[in-house]
């Protein structure tokens, strides 16, 4: 176990981001907070990044338009991304980060700009949803 995944978990903690569940084989923490907009996000500690990801929906029908509207909102978030799984059938939130040099305030930052960007795109999404 590295000392980056204990050093995460610190963050979290201090964050006051309460941990779900966790993998130390893996270096893998879940955690939730309905009040921040995170939802079972992943954060995964994988030598030399650290990924967070969230799954936000399935890809609805007739996606086209869903993917051209994903890609503009992506212009404005601060950090990360919408993106698809490899199967192309889930949309995530993602973001990767150093763990070289990780501190507290960038990992609170990308959390952060998740929830921004779930609350200034919710009912855009929900609307995508709708069409499943």
């Amino acid at each position: 176990m590295s000392g980056k995944y204990e050093l995460v978990k610190q963050y979290l903690y201090e964050m006051e981001l309460p941990i779900i569940s966790e993998d130390p084989a893996e270096e893998l923490v879940v955690v939730e907070d309905q009040e921040r907009g995170v939802n079972n996000l992943i954060i995964d500690c994988e030598e030399p990044i650290l990924i967070l990801e969230q799954v936000i929906m399935q890809v609805p029908s007739g996606n086209g338009d869903v993917f051209k509207r994903l890609l503009q909102m992506n212009r404005t978030l601060v950090h990360g991304a919408f993106v698809l799984d490899e199967d192309g059938r889930t949309i995530l939130f993602r973001d990767t980060l150093q763990l070289a040099n990780l501190d507290r305030n960038e990992l609170e930052g990308s959390i952060q700009a998740l929830g921004l960007a779930l609350a200034e795109h919710s009912s855009e999404l929900l609307t995508f949803a709708d069409k499943n």
